[in-house]
């Protein structure tokens, strides 16, 4: 193992103190993350790729924040540390103690846009292909105040860019919260404007939307490879983690999503 490595830059969780409020980074992630897809999709609208009105758009910014936080801290909570959630409940909603399932937040999303489709009347799939250009943006964020707070980093490692962890065994390790930040963020934020913009994809409702699901999927998987398993957790079997084992479905459902229109322009 190296004996040297890149220090671990000591940043305090809290960002901004104010008397007896505390706005912590991860907190800030989420409202960057946020608001800057509703920016993003005011941008859509008025390029005329996202079919949506400005009242529209501020409606789902409302949507897309209970879904995201709802469904993200039950995913995990089922998903990651069900016993200690249920042994003393009223942590479950102690959120700013962390806590949050990207898998919990897309079936939450998912839940919250059909719920908003059907009540504004627009088409399901259209929404999803909008929401999922924005999505990428949150996941860059997201992913920066996991390494901010020094949580969720990667396995030992002697890369030159390792990095020693506050609570990480004094081992030089995988900064895989920048892989994620880089992979499900910039790189799939990139991929996903560059077929829209260039190649129009956005016109095949749902194909947007299986490119970024397959997208994240893929980059989570590989990603998974480098990342220190939950503690609470561990490995699922043989090698396999949970976060590995909850992207299948998404991949699964993503190329019956990108794979449907192409079969059906070949048809016509």
């Amino acid at each position: 193992m190296l004996t040297v490595a890149l220090t671990f830059p000591m940043i305090e969780e809290v960002a901004l103190k104010i008397g007896p409020l505390e706005i912590r980074w991860y907190a800030l992630a989420y409202v960057a993350g946020l608001l800057l897809g509703w920016l993003y999709i005011h941008y859509l609208s008025r390029k005329g790729i996202a079919s949506l009105t400005k009242r529209q758009v501020d409606d789902l910014l409302v949507f897309s924040t209970l879904a995201i936080i709802l469904g993200g801290r039950l995913g995990y909570v089922f998903f990651y540390e069900p016993s200690k959630y249920f042994s003393d409940p009223i942590q479950i909603l102690m959120i700013w103690n962390g806590g949050m399932s990207f898998h919990g937040g897309l079936v939450g999303m998912i839940l919250g846009l059909i719920l908003f489709s059907r009540k504004k009347n627009l088409p399901l799939l259209k929404l999803t292909d909008v929401v999922s250009m924005a999505a990428p943006i949150g996941l860059f964020f997201g992913r920066i105040a996991n390494f901010i707070n020094g949580e969720l980093f990667g396995r030992p490692s002697e890369v030159p860019w390792a990095i020693v962890f506050p609570g990480g065994g004094g081992f030089p390790r995988h900064p895989s919260q920048l892989y994620e930040a880089l992979l499900e963020g910039l790189v799939l934020f990139i991929l996903l404007s560059f077929l829209t913009f260039f190649f129009k994809l956005n016109k095949f409702p749902g194909l947007i939307t299986g490119i970024f699901l397959i997208g994240y999927s893929i980059s989570r998987i590989i990603v998974e490879l480098f990342r220190e398993p939950d503690a609470s957790l561990g490995f699922i079997f043989s090698s396999i983690t949970m976060g590995q084992l909850l992207s299948l479905p998404m991949l699964l459902f993503g190329l019956i999503l990108v794979i449907k229109p192409l079969l059906n322009g070949r048809s016509n």
